[in-house]
């Protein structure tokens, strides 16, 4: 193995082994998705059992056998003030509460590496409210003076408001894809997948939290008027206008020292958190964490106006009514930054960085959680179950294909999609994706789309043997041929993920992370392992040969630019007719609950027809479903102070003229009807809104053309501005022809489509990308004949390509659409149509276009300029 080979192998096994670990242990224990539970864990990991212990096991067991909501909470319970600390080899020294320490890290231990989403295994659910009277307050509104009409329209604003905060806020907590729409006039749903007892408590804090941040000055004789022992008005009646206030700080030993200031009530010059742009954790230079903040234009010139007039005096940072320090002004600080300490002990990592979002993103009125509950998962067992194994085909499908098809090097093909996905879990496991149903399937077709490297190189390998190279110079020479191509495929790929990340929020930044970092994995594991594993059989003379089957006869010459201008009219065609019929003919009923909210239906039932299986989600949604309303979501929930459960069934608006109610409530009938056993009752009906609010579906219209414009220019910019025209517009017909049929056959939009969209934009540009590769080698090449000859000469050559790498992801595709249900259909049948689009797109639709844009002349890329007559008056062009 020689020096370079030494480092590409050090590098790959880096790679595997910081992956497993990333992903290890992943959590899926016993063939179920949803972990273990806090106190199995906490009976397994102890380092020794005592008779004290047993009896807190067994206090954990009989109170979670009544109420199995509260797992950790009754674990703690029991533990009450025994120290478990003797019990566990973990360092909790310097932590606050050490029982509660340790929980935490059996309870995360447990639910181990790999994140699940809400389908998969459900989470916690959060019922807020906005409180009214702070808002008129805050607001400076009248109630009184200020009629029906404009209330509701200022409640709606602030209600719209608050959800997109709050839905930035839940994004810090890794790309967890929660579920946030509003619930009534003045409540917001927001559902959180998984979540630890720490997390979960945290997702609580954030969550209430207003961060109204104010900037008041300290009194100028407040260390005089106040007692320095008690902190109280030495004077004993209150100074007018200032109130005292204090504040805590802790030594880096942890001892609390407590200081009182007389601040003012107000913020000085209306200075507060609505003038902030950003804000993130730092560090002084003692280390300490601290927070930096940055202000407007606007807010940076009252600032500098406020420090400049009050050198030498002290100025509080109230945030949410509390005081944090109240540093000296030292002299005027212009630019509008600033940072906000914890005192002389600083702010704790975590506290620091909850700060920092919830002053980035404040709320226009405080919040008050009303309820809590623990949520099932959202698919039911039977469609997870569907669901894993048609992944688990479809990698199996794409697997045995390139092993029959290009034999050994498939086998090698297969060792890198192995890696792949080891490098993909280890990542996303290191950002903190979280994994739903639809997401994995993302995964599948990801792996199905990264054999498009490993062909290409295949092909080019194929076609330097026919030359008569020797083995090591046709797969040397097929490597160095096939760079430029797999590069820009898959640059072209990666502007829109990472555009995506930039731009998105929730499933669309999950999306992007997904697809970046498949993309990422497969050109590594194309590029190096592949080569890696083939120099090392070529090192010790393993193999002489590479046997490859054909699918496409050597030598065809179809003349694809014979039915460019029919087809290209028949595809706008069927634009036209299926997305018409979509918009107009079906009108809003097109539009699943995601994007137009509905009803939210939650009944009482009886316990033990759940537990002897007879109401299950799977069967409740079919059944709802059967009324042709439009797809419904089904989950059960409990609430986790009382243990008490509920089903909890969203149906979309009808967008009929009877009353929503009207709908609902025959929702309910039909239930009762259907499973007598459940004995529903008790149902309430509350309205609420879309999941997919307004700013996430313009952020991902903006992403897409985003992408679309950047891919415009890196294509002109590596080949020419036509061949950048004919990309974009194909990618605009896969998606405008996918959507035409999805709409057709009577399919809704809901979330998992748009991923599906968007994933067809990175098959269609990577796919297109490919045959003008060829098209630009030819043409620099000096390929005699006319521009057509040449194109369809390009087109012939990577037809094999094509028809290989559409067919893996087609066989991946066609396994998710027979075997996963539900919202995974809907996926795979969005993106069957089209990879079937994508691939015909690159031939009838980029091509002719470039074809058409130069009139037949040779484009100036190459050495030879040879001009034919138009293409379009020929007989058929």
């Amino acid at each position: 193995m020689n020096r370079n080979n030494t480092w590409r192998f050090l590098i790959v096994v880096f790679a595997l082994v910081w992956s497993i670990l990333e992903f290890y242990p992943p959590g899926l224990w016993g063939g179920s998705v949803l972990g273990r539970d806090v106190i199995q864990v906490f009976e397994e990991r102890a380092v020794k059992q005592d008779d004290a212990f047993k009896a807190i096991v067994a206090q954990a067991k009989a109170m979670t056998a009544t109420n199995d909501v509260r797992s950790f909470g009754n674990l703690r319970d029991a533990i009450g003030t025994n120290d478990i600390t003797k019990y566990f080899f973990y360092s909790v020294t310097n932590e606050a509460n050490p029982t509660d320490a340790i929980l935490n890290k059996l309870q995360r231990e447990g639910q181990g590496r790999i994140k699940l989403g809400l389908d998969l295994q459900g989470g916690t659910s959060f019922l807020v409210e906005l409180s009214t009277n702070e808002i008129a307050s805050t607001t400076g509104t009248n109630a009184a003076s200020t009629n029906a009409v404009e209330r509701a329209n200022e409640m709606k604003g602030i209600l719209s408001q608050a959800i997109e905060v709050l839905r930035k806020r839940v994004d810090r907590f890794g790309v967890a894809e929660p579920i946030i729409q509003p619930a009534g006039a003045n409540r917001i749903l927001i559902e959180l997948p998984g979540l630890s007892q720490q997390d979960r408590d945290r997702a609580m804090t954030n969550i209430q939290k207003a961060a109204f941040l104010e900037f008041r000055m300290v009194h100028p004789e407040s260390a005089k008027l106040l007692n320095p022992n008690t902190g109280e008005l030495i004077q004993g009646f209150p100074e007018p206008g200032y109130e005292v206030l204090r504040t805590q700080d802790k030594d880096k030993n942890g001892n609390v020292t407590t200081r009182a200031y007389l601040v003012r009530k107000r913020a000085e010059r209306g200075l507060n958190g609505s003038f902030i742009t950003k804000a993130r954790p730092t560090r002084d230079n003692l280390g300490k964490a601290e927070i930096s903040f940055e202000l407007n234009s606007e807010g940076a010139v009252i600032f500098g106006q406020v420090t400049k007039e009050n050198v030498g005096r002290l100025l509080g940072i109230v945030l949410d009514g509390v005081l944090y320090s109240a540093p000296e002004i030292k002299g005027e600080i212009s630019g509008g930054r600033g940072v906000i300490s914890g005192g002389q002990g600083g702010f704790e990592d975590a506290e620091a960085i909850e700060l920092a979002n919830v002053l980035e993103n404040p709320i226009r009125a405080p919040l008050r959680i009303v309820e809590s509950r623990e949520v099932d998962p959202s698919l039911g067992k039977d469609s997870i179950k569907s669901g894993v194994n048609a992944a688990i085909y479809g990698i199996i499908a794409v697997a045995v294909f390139m092993l029959c098809y290009y034999m050994l090097a498939g086998m090698v093909a297969n060792v890198a999609l192995i890696v792949n996905v080891i490098i993909l879990l280890g990542v996303m496991c290191y950002v903190n994706t979280t994994f739903t149903l639809p997401g994995i399937a993302g995964i599948v077709l990801t792996i199905g789309m990264a054999v498009d490297a490993n062909v290409l190189i295949y092909e080019r390998i194929r076609e330097e043997q026919a030359k008569g190279k020797s083995l090591r110079g046709a797969i040397d020479a097929g490597y160095d041929r096939a760079f430029s191509t797999i590069f820009d495929s898959h640059v072209t790929t990666l502007i829109s993920s990472v555009i995506l990340i930039l731009l998105g929020t929730g499933s669309v930044k999950g999306f992007g992370v997904a697809l970046t970092i498949g993309v990422a994995a497969s050109l590594f594991t194309a590029l190096v392992v592949t080569r890696l594993i083939f120099d090392f059989m070529l090192a010790r003379n393993w193999i002489t040969s590479l046997k490859m089957l054909h699918l496409v006869p050597t030598g065809l010459k179809l003349d694809f630019m014979k039915f460019a201008l029919p087809a290209f009219i028949l595809s706008w065609l069927i634009i036209i007719i299926g997305n018409g019929y979509g918009i107009i003919g079906r009108g809003k009923d097109v539009l699943g609950v995601e994007f137009v909210g509905g009803y939210s239906i939650s009944m009482n039932f009886d316990k033990a027809a759940k537990e002897s299986k007879a109401i299950e989600v799977d069967k409740v949604r079919t059944a709802v479903d059967g009324l042709g309303k439009g797809a419904s979501q089904v989950s059960f929930q409990r609430d986790m102070s009382s243990g008490k459960e509920t089903l909890r069934i969203t149906v979309r608006e009808t967008g009929e003229v009877q009353a929503g109610e009207d709908y609902a409530g025959s929702v309910v009938k039909l239930l009762q009807e259907k499973f007598p056993a459940a004995k529903f009752d008790k149902p309430s009906i509350d309205k609420i809104g879309p999941s997919v609010g307004a700013e996430i579906q313009e952020v991902a219209i903006i992403a897409a053309l985003a992408a679309m414009f950047c891919i415009l220019v890196y294509v002109a910019f590596r080949y020419e501005f036509s061949f950048a025209i004919g990309a974009v517009v194909a990618i605009l017909h896969d998606i405008a022809m996918t959507t035409g049929f999805y709409f057709m056959f009577g399919r809704e939009m809901n979330a998992t489509t748009v991923a599906a969209l968007l994933t067809i934009i990175g098959f269609s540009i990577n796919d297109t990308v490919v045959i003008f590769d060829r098209i630009r080698e030819d043409l620099k090449l000096g390929v005699r004949g006319s521009f057509r000859e040449l194109m369809n000469a390009a087109l012939n050559q990577t037809l094999s390509r094509t028809l290989i790498t559409s067919g893996t992801v087609f066989l991946a595709t066609l396994s998710l659409f027979i075997f996963g249900g539900g919202p995974i259909n809907d996926f795979a049948f969005c993106f069957l149509v089209g990879i079937i689009t994508g691939t015909y797109s690159s031939i009838y639709i980029a091509s002719a276009l470039v074809l058409w844009w130069h009139k037949g002349q040779r484009p100036n890329i190459g050495t030879t300029q040879l001009t034919v007559e138009n293409p379009m008056t020929e007989k058929n062009a």
